[in-house]
């Protein structure tokens, strides 16, 4: 320490000692009496202090109790200066056993007779004390207490006002520390360069950067010659100001003035370089190292590896870490784990997987974060056989799996459909004891649904609820999803109700799915009332709601209320998108309106609206249902220009288009247009010219593009299989369709509920029910029968006029726990009015309303013509006023049956 003038009065100007009033001469004398006693009580408390008698009998005696103020101990200690253990325990003792409240001035003369008998510690626990105080704790104050001690008792050593410093910075009251700083600048004394660093990196830990630089200006330009670390503090703090210039300078400085040098230093520019994304620039000065006699060390590597990441360099940061791991360094998992996530998120999962085995054999464990991260990226690319070393790996390195892990593995493997990976994983963590939540079943739930297996689903959710888990609302809303894409909305609505009816509020997804289902049942009506109902739960519908609505509404041909709904959701500040405008257009051209429909394209362009390839296919396939296939093409054209890639979908609608108006010599152009593209006719549009040929009853054809496809290595499904057939059957060569249906069974696709119906719609056609009856038999049996395929047979049964027949297949639908539709009613209905017998026929009307079935246009037909047959004609006129407030329009047969009642009436 350096100390310009020992003995200097305390010149502070806002702690002046205040002058004393000239005494009288009575003053004087009652003065000289009171001192008299001081002198003689504090002879007293020395011969006490000094003597061998019991300090806990004689200071507890009434005359030193009574008498004892904190000036006689201050004077005790004064005159113990040549036995500071002596002084510390008289101080201790009063304090512990006495409760006597010492003054800040024992305090002060204390510390400094203890500091002079390099006593630093006990000296250091009575400044904590003196600190940590209650009552006034103003640091100058204590200063100045100090202070007056030092000079008043002529101490030489002043670390008593170091360790003032120091204690401060310890209990973090750095500001405080400051102030003693700059007091004891005043009073020319110089702190210790080791207590200087102190304080400089305490005001860095508080982020005062800009004092720092003051505050060594300051003392540096008194005298005081900085240490490698004070000068390491500016460095840092000029780098955390950005001001890497005078950073440098400093360090050059360093240099220059013959100071030990410090990787230390070195590594702060360079982690401030790092923190800036000044990566490159930071490597310069780790590669200038060497020239100064250092070295870079782990913090250098792991600094420079961060700030690589930073700046997702991610090759270069790996490049850094291969160095480290060569020269014996390990990188911090901090520096790893950034490293490692960082080359996942761009792809290079391979040389992340190879980054962990490499540090892993030198002993370098990543976080399980990094672990986890790495499992999710490796079972997104499928890549199955690494995520079970992977998950094997983190047992032997001490890293177990956690419940998070297993959220990933489930998650990511129901996924991917492999749901019996997810439930394997399931097992396994209730196995090392780890209690599955709500979070795990609801990721195998989803799975399940997705692939619509809704009795496992459902199953699973008893099995949670068992478990004592309670489903959420995502639980009930994932199930609801599966039902109404299955078409069981009935089902989906029981869930719902039972949600609600546990007080679990339904969300937007709740919701949106419900209105899907509806939607897709044609349940209009009921999906508007739902959609309505939103706002009673204060769920607001967002843009898919909007889309779900829209869609609903285009594919009823109620375009109307689609367009008001786009303009609702604009209001709302909803952005509508290709989902939105693709139904739109697709209800426009599927009610005969494609001028508009390209109208509105046309304005959505100008309002730089971007459209999709499945904008532009909805428009192709209302132009090519309308035998438009010139403006097809031009739309196409136009699609391009527009910069819209026509896509396979596209090139499919139009083959369709082309193959169902006759366009052959177009088709071959179409064909030859993708071929140069680069783009292959796919399983779609082989199977669409398979099915046109077939139908056309141009086999020869069809069969040739049946080889052509298998020549280009296109391997032809169940569609394509299903074509073929039904082209056979169709053309009465069953025999043949019999063989490809048996080769069919040979290769891996497997016939479905279509291409038994092809079979079975043959039979019925040529009257051979008890074939197609053992034919169905069979297909209930592999779970193959259908709505569709009952109504085959109940179409067979009518048309030979077999009622009773057709009735029994009806009522075993239900038996079997197959749902009848509207058309499995309606036949029967028909041939009940057909034959006369309208009693029956409006018996099963009644019974068809009572299961909840929706009659169509068609039904209401046949029961209006049953109904003019049998002169009930008032009757008949009722149900075209009925069809009509159920939102059904009257067709063309509708009027003109009513109008051959009428006449027969007349």
């Amino acid at each position: 320490m350096k100390l310009f003038r020992p003995h200097r009065p305390f010149t502070n100007p806002n702690y002046q000692i205040k002058p004393i009033s000239t005494p009288t001469s009575t003053t004087i004398t009652a003065q000289s009496d009171h001192l008299d006693n001081d002198e003689k009580f504090v002879s007293h408390l020395l011969n006490i202090v000094r003597g061998k008698q019991s300090w806990r009998i004689a200071l507890a005696s009434p005359f030193v109790s009574s008498n004892l103020r904190p000036r006689h101990v201050e004077q005790v200690l004064a005159q113990t200066l040549d036995d500071s253990r002596l002084a510390l325990r008289f101080f201790n003792f009063l304090g512990l056993h006495n409760n006597f409240t010492h003054s800040t001035a024992s305090f002060c003369i204390l510390i400094h007779a203890l500091v002079r008998s390099n006593l630093v510690w006990p000296a250091s626990s009575v400044l904590q004390t003196l600190i940590l105080r209650g009552g006034p704790n103003n640091p100058a104050l204590i200063f100045e207490s100090l202070m007056r001690s030092y000079e008043r008792l002529s101490f030489v050593s002043t670390y008593g006002f170091d360790l003032l410093v120091q204690n401060y910075v310890h209990y973090k009251r750095v500001l405080d520390s400051v102030v003693i700083v700059r007091l004891m600048c005043e009073c020319r004394i110089l702190p210790e360069v080791r207590t200087f660093s102190a304080v400089l990196n305490g005001l860095i830990r508080i982020k005062q950067f800009v004092m720092v630089l003051g505050l060594f200006d300051e003392i540096v330009g008194m005298g005081l010659r900085p240490d490698v670390y004070s000068r390491t503090a500016v460095v840092q703090s000029l780098c955390q100001l950005k001001d890497f210039d005078g950073a440098k300078e400093m360090i050059r400085s360093m240099e220059s003035n013959g100071c030990e040098l410090s990787v230390v230093t070195y590594n702060v520019l360079i982690h401030g370089l790092c923190k800036s994304r000044r990566a490159w620039e930071a490597v310069e000065v780790k590669n200038s190292l060497s020239q100064k006699g250092l070295k870079a060390d782990v913090v250098t590597f792991c600094s420079l590896v961060l700030g690589f990441c930073a700046i997702k360099e991610f090759e270069v940061a790996k490049r850094l870490t291969d160095e480290m791991v060569e020269l014996g360094f390990l990188p911090t998992k901090e520096a790893l784990s950034c490293l490692v996530d960082g080359l996942r998120r761009k792809g290079c999962v391979a040389d992340a997987l190879d980054l962990v085995n490499k540090v892993g054999k030198v002993g370098l464990v990543p976080s399980p974060f990094v672990y986890n991260a790495l499992i999710n990226s490796l079972c997104k690319d499928g890549k199955l056989e690494e995520v079970e070393v992977l998950y094997n790996n983190m047992g032997e390195k001490g890293l177990f799996p956690s419940d998070v892990t297993y959220s990933i593995l489930i998650n990511s493997f129901c996924k991917r459909g492999q749901l019996d990976v997810g439930l394997c994983f399931l097992g396994k963590m209730t196995q090392v004891g780890i209690k599955p939540t709500v979070y795990h079943y609801n990721s195998l739930i989803s799975g399940h649904c997705k692939l619509g297996k809704m009795h496992a689903a459902k199953d699973l959710l008893t099995g949670m609820i068992d478990k004592g888990l309670s489903p959420t609302v995502v639980t009930y809303s994932v199930l609801i999803s599966g039902y109404c894409k299955e078409g069981e909305v009935h089902k989906a609505f029981r869930l719902y109700h039972e949600m609600t009816g546990k007080g679990i509020s339904p969300n937007i997804y709740t919701f949106t799915a419900l209105i899907y289902g509806l939607c897709h049942a044609n349940k209009m009506a009921e999906a508007s009332k739902l959609f309505n109902e939103m706002q009673q739960w204060n769920v607001i519908p967002n843009e898919i709601t909007y889309n779900v609505m829209i869609e609903g509404h285009c594919r009823e041909g109620n375009t109307v209320r689609a367009f008001e709904l786009l303009d609702e959701m604009v209001k709302k500040g909803l952005v509508p998108d290709t989902y939105t405008y693709r139904p739109l257009i697709s209800g426009l051209c599927s009610t005969g309106r494609v001028s508009e429909a390209k109208e509105f394209m046309d304005d959505l362009h100008t309002e730089n609206r971007k459209l999709n390839e499945m904008c532009f296919s909805a428009l192709l396939h209302g132009y090519c249902k309308e035998g438009r296939l010139k403006d097809a093409v031009s739309a196409c054209s136009e699609m391009v220009e527009r910069g819209v890639d026509v896509d396979i979908v596209c090139y499919a609608v139009l083959i369709n288009g082309f193959l169902r108006h006759h366009g052959t010599k177009k088709l071959l152009g179409l064909l030859k247009e993708m071929h140069d593209q680069g783009l292959r006719p796919d399983n779609v549009i082989y199977t669409s010219m398979i099915d046109a040929y077939g139908k056309a009853g141009n086999l020869c054809k069809a069969f040739g593009v049946w080889d052509i496809m298998v020549s280009e290595g296109c391997i032809p499904n169940v569609a394509t299989y299903t074509a073929l057939i039904h082209g056979l059957c169709k053309a009465g060569s069953v025999d043949k369709a019999e063989l490809l249906c048996k080769e069919m069974l040979v290769s891996s696709s497997i016939p479905n509920q279509i291409t038994y119906g092809c079979f079975l719609d043959q039979l019925t056609t040529e009257g051979h029910m008890e074939k197609a009856v053992q034919l169905h038999n069979a297909m209930l049996i592999g779970s193959l029968a259908n709505t569709v395929t009952y109504n085959i047979l109940i179409r067979g049964f009518c048309k030979l006029g077999r009622i009773e027949d057709a009735v029994k297949i009806l009522l075993e639908m239900g038996d079997n726990d197959i749902l009848p539709d509207c058309i499995s009613y309606s036949t029967i209905i028909y041939e009940y009015c057909r034959r006369g017998n309208l009693l029956e026929a409006m018996k099963l009307w009644d019974c068809m309303l009572s299961k909840g079935l929706n009659p169509d246009t068609v039904a209401y037909n046949f029961l209006i013509y049953g109904c003019c047959v049998a002169g009930e004609l008032a009757k008949a006129f009722e149900l075209r006023d009925e069809m009509m407030r159920r939102g059904l329009k009257p067709s063309m047969s509708t009027y003109n049956t009513l109008i051959v009642g009428t006449c027969l009436r007349s």
